[in-house]
């Protein structure tokens, strides 16, 4: 099980390969959530995610022996880039699966990392069956996307970062909003924040009829999404949280949000109207939660965390067009 510890080590493996992301602002968000609004900008991460802090966390970490086999993961994109990037930089092999659903733009940018990918159906394939096949049949070691000890401790660097941003900008109580699918990002930060920031209380955000993880909270016990496919939300949308993950997520996370498509687009559009930053669907799930669910959130201050940017140019025009929509906010 990951814990503070794990987190520390992680940040110390991690050093200064990977960078240290902004918290932004803009009086224009404020106004729109109706209290100060804070975006961990991690759309500007190396790999474009936080998934290059847990990728480079378990690789660095695996017996140099056993790591020049390669390695192994299964991801819609975030995941596979940032094990990608880890197993380059660490001169070895990587292979991804990937659904074939992904966003042209993340299987393009993790073959131009050197990884082999392999796509699979993620309606009807079952892709840790397919993972570990692969894992056994060439000695790979496999790293998962969020069920991972050593993945959640990278992840958890995030929140390290975090505390002491937040500190900075006298903000020492808060909602923090994480977009979650699996929970690998959010139970880390849940960790680093308990230890280093306890006034941050960690939330989930999620997509309408995908919020498996806010059901399970509510529910004290797993509960899986009814389907896989037809969200925009790509990264985030997950079968159920992890078995490592939940118990985490169940003790230290307050009650889960979730919002529509239509307030994730607007929130990409808005992040660049006023913030000039590009976020993913998945990775703004969080700001359109601070943003357009302003009365379920508690204090004068929310943190949002923008945990991708990696979004096809067609999508990310239609997000960009809900600025001309009436009755637009901002």
């Amino acid at each position: 099980m990951s814990d503070i510890d794990m987190i520390r080590a992680a940040r110390d493996r991690i050093g200064n390969n990977l960078r240290r992301t902004p918290l932004l602002s803009a009086p224009a968000l404020d106004e729109i959530a109706g209290r100060r609004v804070l975006l961990k900008a991690e759309c500007l991460q190396i790999t474009g995610s936080f998934k290059a802090r847990g990728g480079w966390s378990a690789v660095s970490a695996i017996a140099p022996q056993i790591r020049a086999r390669g390695v192994i993961a299964f991801s819609s994109g975030n995941h596979a880039q940032g094990v990608a990037h880890a197993a380059r930089e660490h001169g070895v092999p990587a292979v991804i699966l990937m659904p074939k659903d992904a966003p042209r733009a993340k299987i393009d940018n993790t073959r131009a990392l050197g990884a082999e990918v392999v796509l699979f159906d993620r309606e009807r394939d079952d892709r840790d069956a397919l993972g570990a096949e692969l894992a056994e049949a060439r000695g790979l070691t496999l790293i998962k996307p969020f069920d991972d000890a050593l993945v959640i401790a990278g992840q958890g660097t995030l929140g390290l970062e975090l505390a002491e941003q937040a500190a900075r900008a006298g903000v020492t109580e808060a909602d923090v909003l994480v977009c979650c699918g699996g929970g690998g990002l959010t139970s880390g930060v849940a960790l680093a924040l308990e230890a280093e920031a306890p006034g941050l209380r960690v939330r989930t955000a999620e997509p309408e009829s995908f919020d498996d993880v806010a059901r399970s909270i509510a529910a004290g016990e797993i509960r899986r999404n009814d389907r896989l496919g037809g969200s925009i939300c790509d990264a985030i949308v997950t079968p159920q949280p992890g078995n490592l993950t939940f118990p985490i997520l169940n003790r230290l996370c307050g009650p889960g949000l979730a919002v529509t498509e239509e307030e994730v687009l607007r929130a990409m559009a808005l992040a660049f109207r006023h913030l000039r930053v590009v976020i993913e669907p998945g990775g703004a799930v969080a700001l359109a939660a601070a943003l357009f669910r302003p009365r379920d959130i508690v204090g004068d201050a929310v943190i949002a965390v923008a945990t991708g940017g990696n979004v096809d140019g067609a999508l990310y025009a239609r997000a960009l067009q809900t600025l001309e929509a009436p009755g637009t906010a901002a």
